[in-house]
């Protein structure tokens, strides 16, 4: 009687024939659903409690999502998109308008608060998305 366990993959998956804990979509379409704030992995829950914080596990699959520690990417992708947005702007307006140095920080810095508050949770949620689907799970503590 062979009794080996399967070799473990991510995500608490294993590699052999037994089936995911939980389901797992195609990549993007897990993205997606983190993007839109739901569930990467069934879709059919909140992923956030609040404004950034995620919940620990999703009550409907179980998918383990309060363990996927996505850290410090999203804040880095929403800079780089959010400067890309407001450094063109600020590109366009030197080269198009004759505005002062004060007006364009009252325009700009504003704009700015706005795109990084209004991009970091999609990006937060895509990357839980991204993060669960290919198993960046952070491992149980013994």
């Amino acid at each position: 009687m062979n009794t080996a366990k399967p070799d473990s993959g991510p995500a608490g998956t294993t590699t052999g024939s037994t089936p995911a804990p939980f389901p797992t979509p195609p990549l993007f379409i897990a993205i997606g659903r983190g993007a839109v704030g739901l569930c990467p992995a069934c879709g059919k829950t909140r992923l956030f409690t609040g404004y950034l914080r995620v919940a620990e596990v999703c009550t409907v699959c179980g998918a383990p999502l309060g363990e996927v520690r996505a850290d410090d990417g999203p804040p880095v992708f929403t800079i780089l998109i959010a400067g890309a947005i407001v450094v063109t702007l600020l590109v366009v307006m030197e080269s198009t308008m004759n505005l002062s140095i004060l007006t364009e920080a009252a325009i700009l810095l504003p704009l700015m608060l706005i795109v990084c508050l209004g991009l970091l949770r999609p990006i937060k949620g895509g990357t839980l998305g991204l993060m669960l689907q290919i198993g960046m799970i952070k491992p149980p503590t013994q």
